[in-house]
């Protein structure tokens, strides 16, 4: 009340540590994040994007036409223009190809999954509650009963020791005791041994430890549904803070991309005579520019892949 009082859970306060943590463990242990990416196939990826692609490209060559030279754009046979789009369908796949490769080499160039990642978690605090809970439950429910089993057992202690001594001091101190080693003994049986350990006749192991299996696989889910999920990446591509690395890489292919466009489509010398080699470099900037404008518009067609 007031803004004098508060209270959050200790995991969405901890979001940002505990996720940054999670992140380090998993790359510095488990997997390496540009081997992953490397897995992707560039070519399957621009034929997944090629309609959309041919689409967007059309477009933005009507745009710019109409932009840098109305009258000689309207005027152009229409076979011209055609041949525009059809130099442009074998072309943009070649384009889409050459520029996912050169990304894939360089994704931590592109894209800091880490920031992507702890971003996502302290934005919605829920998706770290949501992995210890699906990770954690049976420990959780493992917990709340072994206050009562422990708690009982070192009870009955108490009992004893205040059958005898019934000093002033024994209830605080005892309950201080009682529980710290009620917590301290179920964590020991939550995480120790590491390994399975034979004692007597039975094979004993942290319970987290024995379902290794069964937790990696809610992580995963967690992780790969609410986190790391195709939308996400591509979000974070666009507008994290390497997004301006991204968009020059993009640039510099769509100004390739540009200049086969236009010079197989016959269209250069006529542009370079009307327009003059300063203004024909501007317009093939512009094409760049709208192509990296409107890429993200169409992105969702690689969602499939």
């Amino acid at each position: 009340p007031w803004g004098l009082f508060g209270w959050q859970g200790i995991i969405p306060a901890k979001a940002e540590k505990m996720a940054s943590t999670c992140f380090d463990l998993i790359t510095t242990k488990l997997l390496n994040v540009q081997e992953q990416f490397n897995r992707l196939d560039p070519k399957r990826f621009s034929e997944v994007m090629e309609s959309g692609l041919l689409l967007l490209i059309d477009e933005v060559l009507d745009e710019v036409g109409m932009e840098y030279m109305p009258h000689i754009w309207m005027d152009l046979p229409q076979d011209v223009k055609d041949e525009l789009v059809v130099v442009a369908d074998l072309s943009s796949s070649n384009f889409l190809t050459a520029f996912m490769a050169d990304m894939v080499a360089h994704i931590e160039d592109v894209v800091d999954i880490k920031e992507m990642t702890v971003s996502a978690c302290v934005r919605e605090r829920r998706l770290m509650v949501s992995v210890f809970k699906q990770c954690g439950e049976k420990e959780f429910n493992f917990i709340r009963h072994s206050g009562f089993y422990f708690g009982f057992l070192f009870g009955c202690i108490q009992m004893t020791i205040w059958f005898f001594y019934t000093g002033s001091w024994i209830l605080p101190i005892a309950g201080f005791l009682v529980g710290w080693a009620t917590n301290w003994l179920a964590l020991k049986v939550i995480f120790r041994p590491l390994y399975p350990t034979k004692f007597l006749c039975w094979t004993v192991q942290g319970i987290f430890l024995k379902r290794q299996k069964e937790v990696s696989e809610a992580f995963a889910r967690v992780a790969c549904v609410e986190v790391l999920h195709v939308k996400a990446v591509w979000d974070a591509i666009f507008t994290g803070p390497l997004c301006n690395n991204f968009f020059a890489m993009l640039r510099a292919h769509a100004i390739v991309f540009t200049e086969e466009l236009v010079g197989a489509g016959g269209l250069k010398p006529f542009a370079v005579a009307a327009l003059g080699a300063d203004k024909y470099a501007a317009m093939k900037e512009s094409i760049a520019h709208k192509i990296c404008e409107k890429l993200p518009s169409i992105i969702d067609q690689s969602y499939q892949y």
